[in-house]
């Protein structure tokens, strides 16, 4: 059975994506449309060897290290002085 015969489980996606000449890669419509992506968006990738890539908005990224790491009262001052 092909990957591509499977229905999608709500809230998922699953799809092939080819590299192009220069490392691109086109992330499928269904996709974009799943997770809110949109033309103009910065995207982070994340890489690890043995568990592979992953791509995460980086709005999304950023809300959620400000709630697992909330800043302390003047730290936003002190970096900003250095």
């Amino acid at each position: 059975m092909n990957v591509k015969d499977l229905p999608p489980e709500p809230g998922k996606f699953a799809g092939t994506v080819k590299v192009g000449e220069k490392g691109q890669i086109v992330i499928p419509k269904g996709a974009r449309d799943l997770f809110g992506i949109n033309p103009g968006d910065t995207l982070l990738l994340l890489a690890d060897v043995e568990q592979g890539i992953a791509i995460v908005r980086q709005d999304l990224f950023d809300s959620f290290i400000a709630q697992a790491m909330p800043s302390r009262p003047g730290a936003e001052r002190a970096a900003d002085e250095k």
